[in-house]
């Protein structure tokens, strides 16, 4: 018997068309604005996450719940342990903003660091020659990326509500607001100013390059 392999394509096509009638046929439900915004707000958290190094995003996403007791913050040690955690996060963020990689001769990916000279390859197996490292200088760039990249975390952490809960257990209807509007705007900003400023390094926890 022969099988045909069906591609990705052809998959998605084959269940939207077996999910189409059922999304014509099914009762559209009427969202509060607050509903609306808050699904846009998880929506955006994945697409923030992305201008984040990988490693960084998950351990705080592992130790957010754990640190903070699922939200409930009971003693001091829950609050200091959760309060390290965002200042490592938001350390890490800083300065993996300036690491970069490369290909060496073999195809192999070495990472560095940015520096005023050039590319400072962190396991020292590698010297780039001096024309070549030129393209890797830190630049003022940089560290506008690696302030923004923070202001980023700022808004991942906001979205996650053991954080939330740690430290507003009990927040009024107008900080309800404000919790879902200030992170999701400085969201959009930093997003915005990402697409005009791209980055141009591949670093740790980064997408790599191709080259």
């Amino acid at each position: 018997m022969e099988i045909k392999a069906q591609t990705n394509e052809e998959i998605h096509a084959v269940i939207e068309q077996q999910i189409q009638p059922l999304l014509e046929h099914s009762p559209k439900i009427i969202k509060t604005p607050l509903q609306r915004l808050i699904r846009k707000t998880f929506k955006g958290t994945a697409h923030l996450s992305n201008l984040l190094p990988t490693g960084t995003v998950l351990g705080f996403q592992m130790l957010s719940p754990v640190l903070t007791n699922k939200g409930q913050c009971l003693s001091s040690t829950n609050y200091s342990l959760t309060i390290a955690l965002l200042a490592v996060c938001c350390v890490s963020c800083f300065i993996l903003s300036f690491t970069d990689s490369f290909r060496d001769a073999k195809g192999k990916v070495r990472y560095g660091m940015a520096t005023s000279g050039g590319l400072w390859v962190i396991d020292g197996s590698v010297t780039l020659p001096p024309d070549v490292g030129a393209g890797y200088r830190l630049k003022f760039i940089d560290f506008v990326h690696a302030l923004v990249s923070i202001v980023v975390f700022a808004a991942v952490a906001l979205f996650d509500q053991n954080i939330v809960n740690c430290f507003c257990p009990a927040p009024s209807e107008e900080m309800k607001k404000l919790l879902v509007t200030v992170p999701l705007w400085t969201g959009v900003v930093c997003c915005l100013f990402f697409v005009v400023f791209p980055s141009k390094r591949h670093g740790i926890g980064f997408p790599l390059s191709r080259d």
